[in-house]
């Protein structure tokens, strides 16, 4: 053996024994969870439910560091130029790790420079209204439309909430004014004082407003009602079949962290899904806990890159880019 391969074979054991050692005594300290998004929001809430279960399994307490700015795209370059050691993990959804993916001209692959680590949840959108429009279902809301091009306004927010209209639309042969905003927030405000007519969001936002009685449902995007929300139909119910769109959220680690590592988060992630507590906690905002084998991180690195193959093309007819 030449001393050149002796010296690549010493380094490559090293690695080696260095990382098994790393995985084996980790997690040593705490560990840093990115979250896309400011203190308060759905993915912020997710994250503080799951990881207070998860620190019981890893021994470890996790620390939330939220990092806002360009729709979740600065946390997650932080979270991918991050160290690979397990010590600072991510969370994000859809539109983080898929969506900004069409929307941005991003340094990064939000795909290809982050590890799959397990899905979390899955909360699918709804179409929500003024309780002062008309229509009594959506049938007839889609028939008013088609009467009366560009006469409805619909707030939006989030790529996600733009390719969520734009779908519509298409889906539907209607054309409706889309009223950008700058969060849910906002928008939600202004759908229920009657500023805009329509809205297309998430059930951890909309499901609030549903129970106080201050806006109406039309139907929810999921190929099933959702058991907190039984009396609004489906699409498919509603007469627009296959019209599926939800806001997932999942975790990540940075490129190149250890496997055994990975599986340990995994693990935690899982323990801290099947918790009674965490679940319970999860289906009041509105949350759904995927079944055990879509929580692997297999799982994920197909759902996501399933996502990107369906929404991607649709993003780039509908011009919608970020900002």
């Amino acid at each position: 053996m030449t001393g050149q391969r002796l010296v690549t074979l010493t380094v490559a054991l090293l690695v080696s024994a260095n990382t098994a050692a790393l995985a084996q005594n980790y997690p040593a300290r705490p560990i840093t969870l990115i979250v896309p998004f400011a203190a308060g929001g759905p993915t912020d809430t997710i994250a503080r439910v799951v990881t207070d279960r998860m620190r019981d399994s890893l021994g470890q307490p996790i620390i939330i560091e939220n990092v806002g700015g360009a729709e979740g795209g600065i946390a997650v370059g932080k979270a991918v130029r991050a160290t690979p050691d397990g010590y600072t993990i991510s969370i994000g959804n859809v539109a983080t790790h898929v969506l900004n993916g069409a929307a941005y001209s991003l340094p990064y692959d939000p795909i290809g420079d982050l590890e799959p680590i397990s899905l979390l949840t899955d909360a699918p959108a709804f179409i929500v209204a003024n309780k002062s429009v008309s229509a009594g279902d959506l049938e007839d809301l889609i028939g008013w439309l088609k009467a009366n091009p560009g006469k409805t306004s619909a707030g939006t927010f989030a790529t996600w909430g733009r390719l969520f209209g734009a779908y519509f639309q298409q889906s539907t042969g209607t054309h409706i004014q889309f009223v950008p905003y700058r969060g849910a927030a906002p928008a939600m405000q202004d759908l229920i004082a009657g500023h805009v007519d329509l809205m297309f969001d998430q059930a951890a936002n909309t499901l609030p407003q549903l129970r106080a009685g201050k806006i109406k449902a039309y139907a929810v995007a999921a190929e099933r009602r959702l058991g907190l929300a039984p009396d609004v139909p489906t699409l498919d119910e509603s007469g627009v079949s296959g019209f599926y769109l939800s806001v997932w959220h999942g975790l990540w680690a940075p490129r190149n962290t250890p496997k055994d590592i990975l599986s340990r988060l995994n693990s935690a992630a899982a323990d801290a899904l099947s918790n009674p507590g965490v679940r319970q906690r999860l289906l009041e905002l509105g949350q759904e806990v995927p079944a055990r084998d879509q929580q692997t991180a297999e799982f994920l690195a197909r759902h996501q890159r399933a996502q990107a193959d369906k929404w991607w093309p649709i993003m780039k007819v509908a011009n919608i880019k970020g900002g």
